[in-house]
């Protein structure tokens, strides 16, 4: 494990929990860390911008991105492609930068094939009640967009086993905080650091 090479995170958990959220206020805890924008197929929702929160693909454009391997992971949801761009990832990362991917489950495990040294972060709702009233609260799905969105929920959380740590995101600082401090230690571990030390003994 090289301390030079930055730390691949990946934040994931289900429909509604807040994940968007969540990254856009740790832009403002953790400045230096890189936001890797996915790319999907789903419409833009009020507000959303093309190239900020999304790469907006047609189908066909998403299809030829899968064939020719440009994704790092993708995944199908609820009728949607959504994925992340490869290229931008590994290009960050080998500078030294720490790139935080916010992404659905499927495509966490996906990451965590290819990365198994990226840090897996599972952003979990505190009662189901509470992720069903935030769905809600959208004011943009159906009652059986809701319903389906629901029923994924439940098989993702059961997938929570597969992830390094879980952060309940019942307020939006507390998470951060969280967050923040598990990247502070998974840069301290002894694996990131001791090579620096054998080069300075060597040096003496």
């Amino acid at each position: 494990m090289d301390n030079d090479h930055g730390l691949l995170l990946v934040l994931s958990g289900p429909s509604g929990v807040g994940k968007g959220t969540v990254c856009a206020a740790l832009r403002e805890y953790m400045p230096e860390i890189i936001y890797s924008v996915s790319a999907t197929t789903r419409q833009p929702r009020v507000n959303e911008v093309d190239g900020v929160n999304y790469f907006f693909k047609e189908q066909e454009e998403f299809q030829r991105m899968i064939r020719e391997d440009e994704l790092l992971e993708w995944a199908e949801y609820v009728g949607n492609y959504y994925g992340t761009p490869r290229r931008f990832v590994e290009e960050m990362l080998a500078t030294g930068r720490d790139v935080i991917l916010e992404i659905e489950v499927q495509g966490a495990m996906q990451v965590k094939e290819k990365f198994p040294e990226g840090i897996f972060l599972f952003l979990a709702p505190p009662d189901l009640e509470e992720l069903q009233s935030r769905i809600v609260g959208r004011g943009t799905e159906t009652e059986e967009s809701i319903r389906n969105r629901m029923a994924v929920a439940r098989t993702e959380i059961e997938m929570m086993e597969h992830y390094d740590y879980v952060v309940v995101n019942d307020q939006i600082s507390t998470a951060c905080e969280k967050i923040k401090a598990i990247v502070t230690a998974e840069h301290l571990k002894k694996d990131r650091q001791v090579h620096k030390f054998m080069k300075m003994l060597k040096g003496v």
